[in-house]
């Protein structure tokens, strides 16, 4: 099946992003240097925090790294992003940390936070989770990561890929704080260069980490680490609602923050009497997914479990008409705010009903053919995840790129992610156990 992206004018949708969905994007030049940003903490105020600078092994050697123990801002940025196209073996490197201490006073826990990201951003590149585990002291962590990262290690070996940089910026969410104790809630931004074949492309994720810090001596030290694996379905549901059922209501919570609801008075009509054989748009499906992948488009609902709402806005921004039936176990369909509540089909918003809705068989309106590899996938299809092998799909994701041997590269919305390789092999959420199916959705919708 030939791959292609068609063509045509950027979608008028407000705001919509006309980014493309090419794979091998040039990445502008980064200096080696670690930066900051301040933010306005929840409780108000601005707390600072400076990252380490990442330094060649010459620059160690001759001392230049600094004490990071002086300003900064509550969100850091650490780039291992070289100024030259370099392989891994010349990868920059994170420089010794300063010591403990600084005009006699003990360093605050900030400090250690944001050492932390800066290994953390140094494992990520070098593909070794030893930078890592030296520095804390949660063993269980160290193995989960250990894992992750040799998956991803031998995965980019086996595609020809070697990363040729990465940058991670960390924003505080939430911080518990006494005495002895502190426990963070981290959202990380890793942004990583991929070189395959001569050829450069830029992949993102975000991430959600809770750290755990403790004194020992009077120092801090990082005790325990707990990734927030929001791919999987919640253990337990966070709504409450009568009305949905027990297996589907588990997967759909509600953000901490509103929305406007989304009723689309003039498209609705036509989408429910519109005439066969509209051409469902690859390209505008992919501008819209590049446009809201880390964020949530305020013209709909946002839920913390936000993946298969996410492709299925841009399923719709594709031109893939909705099919309104008016109840949430039929259709692929979603109204707006009624009495209060927000009414869609559980095919619109569930990973698992989205799988059952695209393997049937219709004539007309969305539909699917399910492909047996991931090569025969083309801009704007679907994949959905299956971690455990038993039959539910927990995960959706949208093709938005291929990589230079022509894999699909995925964008994804609850863990953000843009330009990701298709297999999720880097994610804490993938098992040896995942199974994965392959959705083209049909160019005449």
């Amino acid at each position: 099946m030939p791959r292609r992206s068609n063509q045509g004018p950027v979608n008028p949708t407000k705001k919509r992003n006309g980014a493309s969905s090419k794979p091998a994007v040039p990445a502008p030049k980064n200096e080696a240097v670690a930066r900051t940003h301040d933010i306005k903490p929840n409780g108000g105020g601005t707390l600072r925090l400076r990252s380490v600078p990442l330094m060649t092994p010459g620059q160690q050697q001759n001392g230049r790294a600094k004490d990071p123990g002086k300003d900064g801002g509550q969100t850091v940025k650490t780039s291992s992003l070289p100024a030259k196209h370099t392989k891994l073996n010349s990868l920059l490197r994170s420089s010794d940390y300063a010591p403990h201490t600084h005009s006699g006073k003990p360093v605050e826990w900030k400090q250690f936070v944001n050492r932390y990201v800066s290994l953390y951003n140094q494992a990520e590149t070098e593909q070794h989770a030893r930078v890592l585990s030296d520095y804390v002291s949660d063993a269980e962590h160290c193995e989960r990561l250990r894992c992750r990262l040799e998956r991803l290690r031998e995965r980019d070996l086996l595609r020809g890929a070697l990363p040729a940089g990465s940058e991670t910026k960390a924003e505080l969410i939430r911080v518990n704080e006494s005495a002895n104790e502190v426990s963070v809630l981290i959202r990380l931004h890793i942004k990583r260069r991929m070189e395959q074949q001569g050829r450069f492309y830029i992949e993102e994720r975000a991430e959600l980490e809770r750290v755990w810090l403790g004194t020992s001596g009077g120092m801090w030290e990082v005790m325990r680490v707990e990734p927030i694996i929001a791919e999987r379905r919640p253990r337990f549901g966070a709504m409450n609602e009568g009305w949905l059922p027990g297996e589907e209501a588990g997967e759909l919570s509600f953000a901490a923050t509103p929305s406007v609801p989304y009723i689309n008075y003039d498209l609705m009509p036509q989408f429910k009497n519109k005439r066969a054989g509209i051409r469902y748009r690859r390209d505008l499906a992919a501008a819209y997914a590049d446009r809201w992948w880390n964020e949530g488009n305020p013209a709909y609902e946002l839920f913390e479990v936000n993946c298969t709402h996410y492709v299925s806005q841009c399923l719709f921004a594709g031109n893939a008409p909705m099919d309104y039936t008016g109840k949430r176990e039929n259709g692929w369909w979603y109204k707006g705010r009624s009495n209060g509540r927000e009414w869609w089909s559980y095919s619109w918003a569930v990973s698992n009903s989205l799988n059952r809705f695209l393997s049937a068989t219709r004539n007309n309106g969305l539909r699917a053919e399910i492909v047996h590899n991931a090569n025969e996938l083309q801009l704007g299809d679907v994949i959905t995840y299956d971690w455990n092998g038993e039959g539910r799909f927990q995960h959706s994701t949208i093709v938005t790129a291929f990589d230079a041997s022509g894999m699909p590269l995925v964008n994804a919305n609850t863990v953000a992610s843009r330009h990701r390789y298709w297999d999720y092999q880097d994610s804490y959420a993938w098992t040896d156990r995942t199974k994965y199916r392959f959705f083209h959705i049909a160019d005449q919708v």
